[in-house]
C-alpha cells in the first residue's frame, strides 16, 4: 500500500496549516472584478475529463485555455460506464476519435455546446504521468488527437516524460512521485500547477515561497448553485488579497477539479491548499475556483460517462452549468460584500402552478414580481435549477415516473438575495411507458444485483436501466429502487 510522506519542513508546515485551519462559516460567493476573457480550468483525472467538458462546451467562456492531467477526449465515454472505464481509461486503442469530434461539431451546430470557432486561439496543456496504471498514456495520446481538429500544434504542450503514477503532480508536497494511492498527489520534483498557468497565461511573475494569508482561502456556500447532483453543499476559493471584492485590481479566474476522491470530504484540504495553483495565483492576481463534488457522487467522481445525467457533457449537464453559474458569479463584480444595510426583500411569487407532466418532467410557472432579477425553483425543499431562471416558467426534468413532487419558487435579486417562497403546489408525474405502477423494494445492493434489479462493475453497484450510482458492491449498504418500467430502476421510495 502506497504511503503518503511529506518532503520538506515547508510540506510538513502546510500540512499542518491544513490540519489546524480555522473553521469558518460558508459565505456566497463574491462577485469580483475580473477580466473575462481570462478564464481557464484545469483538472486531473474525472477532473480533467470535466474540464474538457467545460473547455469544449463552454468554449465561449473558457475559450483562454485548459490544462488536463490524465483525463481524456471529449464525451469519450458516450455514456457508458463501460466505456468509461474501458476504452477511456484502461483500453485506449478502442477511442472513436473521430467520432467524438463530429459529434462535437453536430452539437455545436445545434446549440449543446458553443461554436467550436472559440477554441482557435485557446492554448492547452496536457501532462500524462510515464507510469500512470489508472488512466493510461494512450487516453492522453488521443486527447491530443482530438484537439488536434480545433486547436492549433503550436498552442498545445504535452509533457509525458515524468515517471508518475496517476495524481497531480508538484514539486513539494505529496507521496513518492511512483505511489498510487490517497490523497493522489505526488512529489516529483516538478511544479505541474506552475507550467500549466504559465503555457496558458504566457510569462509569470514568479510564485510566493512566503505562508498565504489563511483569509485568502473562502469556503462559499455552493448549494445556491446546485443541489445534489452529486456536488457539496460547499465549495472553496482561493482570493488574493489584490483581488477582493472592493478592490481596483482586475484579476484572473481558473478553475481547478479535483479527481476522484479527492474532494474535502476524502482527502481534507490538500487539494484545495497543496497542488501549487495557490503559490502562483497569490502573486499574480489570479483568483483560483475549487468546486466539490460530494461523497454521494460516485466514487466522489465529477459526471464524464453519465451517472448524474445524460446531458452530462453538454452545457445543460447540471454540473456543467452549476460551475457556469459560480464562473458567472464571480466574474460579475467588481463591489463589494458587505451587506445591504436595509434590504428590501422582495415578495413571494404568486400564481405557482404545474402543468404538462410526463413520466419525468414538470412545467412549472409562476407570475412575475417586480424587482426580481431571476427565480429559483424548489423541488421537496432543495434547489431544482443549476442556473438562475430569467423567465416565469421552469421545466423540471429527471423525474421519476408516477410520483408525487412539492415545488416552491423565490424571486432573487441582481447579487442572488432570495426573497420570501411562494406557496407549494404539488403535482403527480405520468405513469412510465407501458403503464407500470412503480413498486419499490429495500435491500442490500448485493442482493439487488443477485434479483436482477442492479448490476456491479469494479466494486460499485449501478441501478438497471437508469444506471444511477448505488454505492459499493455488498451485502451493509442498503438501498431502496424503485422499478417505473420494465427493467428501469431508479433510487427512491413509492407513495
Amino acid at each position: 500500500m502506497a504511503f503518503t510522506f511529506i518532503r520538506s519542513a515547508a510540506a510538513i508546515a502546510a500540512w499542518a496549516l491544513v490540519s489546524a485551519a480555522p473553521v469558518w462559516a460558508a459565505v456566497d460567493l463574491p462577485a469580483l472584478k475580473i477580466d473575462k476573457n481570462q478564464t481557464t480550468v484545469s483538472g486531473l483525472s474525472s477532473g480533467g475529463f470535466m474540464a474538457v467538458q467545460l473547455h469544449v462546451a463552454y468554449s465561449s467562456v473558457f475559450g483562454k485555455g485548459a490544462g488536463i492531467v490524465a483525463g481524456g477526449p471529449f464525451y469519450c465515454a458516450e455514456g457508458s460506464v463501460v466505456n468509461a472505464t474501458g476504452r477511456c481509461m484502461a483500453s485506449p486503442a478502442g477511442i472513436p476519435t473521430s467520432t467524438l469530434v463530429n459529434t462535437t461539431n453536430t452539437w455545436a451546430s445545434q446549440g449543446h455546446v458553443d461554436p467550436v470557432s472559440n477554441l482557435q486561439n485557446s492554448k492547452v496543456y496536457l501532462f500524462s504521468g510515464s507510469v500512470d496504471s489508472v488512466v493510461k498514456t494512450g487516453v492522453m495520446d488521443a486527447l491530443k488527437t482530438y484537439y488536434s481538429s480545433f486547436v492549433p500544434a503550436a498552442n498545445v504542450v504535452y509533457k509525458k516524460d515524468l515517471a508518475a503514477e496517476h495524481s497531480m503532480v508538484t514539486d513539494d508536497y505529496g507521496s513518492a512521485c511512483s505511489a498510487k494511492g490517497a490523497p493522489y498527489i505526488n512529489d516529483c520534483n516538478f511544479d505541474l500547477a506552475g507550467a500549466m498557468l504559465q503555457h496558458l497565461y504566457g510569462p509569470l511573475n514568479a510564485r510566493s515561497n512566503a505562508t498565504l494569508p489563511a483569509g485568502n482561502f473562502v469556503e462559499f456556500k455552493q448549494s445556491q448553485f446546485i443541489t445534489n447532483h452529486g456536488m457539496a453543499t460547499n465549495g472553496w476559493a482561493y482570493i488574493p488579497q489584490a483581488c477582493q471584492a472592493g478592490s481596483s485590481a482586475t484579476c484572473r479566474l481558473h478553475v481547478v477539479l479535483h479527481g476522484c476522491k479527492q474532494n474535502v470530504s476524502d482527502v481534507q484540504q490538500q487539494y484545495v491548499r497543496n497542488t501549487g495553483y495557490n503559490r502562483w495565483a497569490e502573486t499574480n492576481n489570479i483568483v483560483v475556483l475549487y468546486p466539490q463534488t460530494s461523497t454521494a457522487a460516485t466514487n466522489s467522481c465529477w459526471d464524464w460517462w453519465g451517472y448524474d445525467s445524460a446531458n452530462y457533457s453538454k452545457k445543460s449537464g447540471p454540473q456543467m452549468a452549476a460551475i457556469k453559474a459560480m464562473v458567472d458569479r464571480l466574474t460579475s463584480g467588481g463591489g463589494t460584500t458587505v451587506p445591504d444595510p436595509d434590504p428590501v426583500a422582495l415578495p413571494a411569487p404568486t400564481g405557482v402552478s404545474a402543468s404538462g407532466a410526463t413520466a419525468s418532467s414538470m412545467a412549472i410557472g409562476w407570475n412575475s414580481v417586480a424587482g426580481a432579477a431571476g427565480y429559483n425553483v424548489y423541488r421537496n425543499g432543495n434547489k431544482a435549477n443549476a442556473l438562475t431562471v430569467y423567465g416565469t416558467s421552469y421545466t423540471d426534468s429527471g423525474l421519476a415516473a408516477s410520483t408525487s413532487y412539492s415545488w416552491t419558487v423565490r424571486a432573487a435579486d441582481a447579487n442572488g438575495a432570495e426573497g420570501a417562497a411562494s406557496s407549494a403546489v404539488t403535482a403527480t408525474t405520468l405513469a412510465a411507458a407501458g403503464g407500470e405502477t412503480p413498486t419499490c423494494t429495500t435491500a442490500s445492493n448485493y442482493a439487488h444485483t443477485l434479483a436482477g434489479r442492479a448490476y456491479a462493475l469494479y466494486g460499485f453497484t449501478y441501478a438497471n436501466g437508469s444506471g444511477q450510482g448505488m454505492g459499493w458492491w455488498n451485502i451493509f449498504v442498503t438501498t431502496t429502487l424503485k422499478k417505473t418500467g420494465p427493467n428501469y430502476y431508479v433510487i427512491g421510495t413509492c407513495p
